[in-house]
């Protein structure tokens, strides 16, 4: 895919996500409780494809999930920043996209995905994560990026910002 079409691709996808196809707008946060630090977490998200997004199957390697809303450049940031990284140490890190969206948006997510061109594992998160009841609680804004050890509690979590990579590799650092 040449630049320009790539750039025309990323133009049009945040023209859609910000017309109206973002289940909340991207500065709303959206929730109810916070899970705690060092808590160990239960999930199961609907994957796009066949590779689950889940505690069971990331289980055993450090996990950065990085939760989205499709019409936000902020999350549009995160993800580019991940992918990037999973470049390097996918060998070594779980990464997963959620979308805070309905499964309506697939299409969407589909395109999403393949024009900031991520390798990792992309899923919708269900009822409960949306409405800030389920294992990470709260939505303090999008993107949010929590990072999760080897058996899956919660080590770091960023809500509302781009979480650097340094930021994150520090979170993980002694994993």
């Amino acid at each position: 895919m040449t630049k320009t079409i790539e750039r025309a691709a990323r133009a049009a996808l945040v023209a859609l996500a910000m017309a109206g196809c973002a289940s909340k707008p991207a500065e709303e946060p959206v929730g109810a409780s916070t899970s705690a630090a060092g808590e160990r977490v239960a999930y199961e998200f609907d994957s796009l494809d066949d590779r689950p997004v889940s505690s069971a199957a990331l289980h055993g390697r450090p996990t950065v999930l990085t939760f989205v809303q499709l019409g936000s450049a902020l999350s549009q940031a995160q993800v580019e920043y991940l992918a990037a990284m999973a470049k390097n140490d996918s060998d070594r890190v779980n990464y997963a996209v959620v979308a805070l969206e309905p499964r309506s948006n697939r299409e969407l997510l589909e395109l999403y995905v393949k024009t900031l061109e991520v390798k990792f594992p992309a899923a919708f998160a269900d009822e409960a994560t949306l409405n800030g009841a389920g294992a990470f609680g709260e939505w303090h804004g999008v993107p949010t990026t929590i990072v999760l050890d080897r058996v899956g509690r919660v080590l770091w979590r960023a809500d509302g910002r781009v979480a650097t990579s340094n930021e994150l590799r520090n979170a993980m650092r002694g994993m």
